[in-house]
């Protein structure tokens, strides 16, 4: 199944089309304001602008699920991204990665196994995958793998278009 049909919401409630990516190469990250990875938020914001005009989205997942760092409201999660770390790329509304209420978009990526061959459960905040222009995973990576990684820029350079 591509994540071209999966529906999710924005941050703010309203529904989000992630058909809107078709033709794109995105990443998508669970992020938490909360934790000690939180930092990459630059790289992730870093990594948003240069690749944009090549095709490239950022898509942040806001989740709880790991010793309850990401607690804010929507509107706390949005003033936290925007202020500290100047975010421009989509953040959609929180959800569960792991366990029963995992959300449909996570029982696609988690089968993707990442270079160590991990694949199922999300081990932590920022882990991260890229999806093609057709809506398939290609890549998955830890959570410690930060955004401007070579092995990440290299996976986001094999599938953007010329």
């Amino acid at each position: 199944m591509s994540i071209h049909d999966i529906s999710i919401n924005a941050l703010d409630g309203t529904p989000a089309d992630l058909g809107d990516y078709a033709g794109q190469v995105v990443m998508v990250v669970n992020v938490a304001s909360r934790c000690g990875l939180t930092p990459q938020y630059s790289e992730l914001e870093e990594l948003h602008r240069t690749y944009a005009e090549r095709g490239f989205a950022v898509v942040g997942v806001p989740c709880n699920q790991f010793m309850g760092q990401e607690p804010g409201t929507p509107a706390e999660i949005a003033e936290f991204c925007s202020t500290t770390y100047g975010v421009s790329f989509a953040l959609t509304e929180k959800i569960d990665v792991n366990g029963d209420g995992r959300h449909a978009l996570y029982e696609v990526l988690c089968s993707t196994a990442d270079a160590d061959g991990h694949s199922g459960d999300i081990r932590w905040n920022f882990e991260k995958f890229i999806i093609d222009p057709n809506g398939d995973v290609v890549a998955r990576f830890a959570p410690q793998t930060t955004p401007m990684a070579a092995e990440v820029i290299a996976a986001i350079d094999a599938v953007l278009p010329d």
